[in-house]
């Protein structure tokens, strides 16, 4: 007798408290893919059991994490199971949700992974292209600096590398730094003050507007970047809008889910 298939897409995200930003970038992307891969259901997972917490309590909403959406889609009777992170790059978060899921790996008749945003070189020159098509009205005289999370992981290198393309693809304005790794904020400000633009443009490189948005970056503490960049006399402009947001970004995502089948 034939087994019937019974196909999952789960979409592990790392998670954000702000509903607004979670509705234009997890939920969004979630949507895309549901909308490009209609024979399969879609479950959510989170990587935060911080911010899993902090939504229980605040909101009475209730995310499962990787294992509890694994246990969820085996009750549910999903045999073959494609597992796509929104994680930026495969940095911990990714290593640590490989591990949930391949747990179950006796449970499923298949377990796939999609790869994370950045992960082969057509990525980083798909993430550019949609940068670039984001702030397509931006000017000589501005510079453009995005706000990566950073990491201990090896995989950190990226953002130097990617930051790197952006002025090889003739995009001399553009910047990419990190909050918690190299580049580091030091470094950005020694090369935005090489440029001497006349106004900056901050932008998180994250797929949400989250905390690291709100506080680091276009905070009011004098540590924050939006401060530092006024403080040496640039005219500052914040954006509030995660790379999920990007349709080329959830665009990739899709691909990278077509690629993991």
């Amino acid at each position: 007798m034939n087994q019937k298939t019974t196909k999952a897409i789960l979409v592990v995200s790392f998670g954000t408290s702000y509903e607004e930003t979670r509705k234009s970038t997890i939920e969004a992307i979630e949507s895309d893919i549901a909308s490009a891969f209609p024979d399969y259901r879609i479950y959510r997972a989170w990587t935060s059991k911080m911010i899993i917490a902090k939504l229980k309590k605040r909101d009475g909403i209730i995310i499962p994490t990787v294992r509890e959406a694994f246990q969820q889609m085996a009750a549910d009777g999903i045999t073959d199971v494609i597992v796509q992170p929104t994680h930026v790059i495969n940095g911990i978060e990714n290593d640590l949700m490989k591990e949930d899921a391949l747990a179950f790996a006796e449970q499923f008749h298949s377990i796939k992974f999609g790869s994370p945003l950045l992960t082969t070189e057509q990525d980083n020159n798909d993430v550019i292209d949609a940068v670039i098509n984001e702030f397509s009205d931006l000017g000589e005289k501005d510079a453009l600096v995005l706000m990566g999370h950073g990491t201990t992981h090896y995989a950190n290198s990226i953002y130097a590398a990617l930051d790197y393309t952006f002025k090889d693809k003739g995009c001399p304005n553009i910047f990419l730094g990190t909050v918690e790794a190299y580049p580091s904020m030091e470094s950005l400000m020694k090369m935005v003050k090489q440029y001497e633009p006349e106004k900056v443009i901050l932008a998180p490189f994250m797929i949400v507007a989250g905390d690291h948005a709100r506080n680091d970056m276009a905070g009011e503490d004098p540590d924050s970047w939006m401060w530092q960049f006024r403080q040496e006399g640039y005219d500052v402009c914040p954006v509030l809008k995660g790379l999920g947001e990007y349709p080329g970004i959830r665009e990739m995502f899709i691909q990278h889910i077509h690629n993991a089948l």
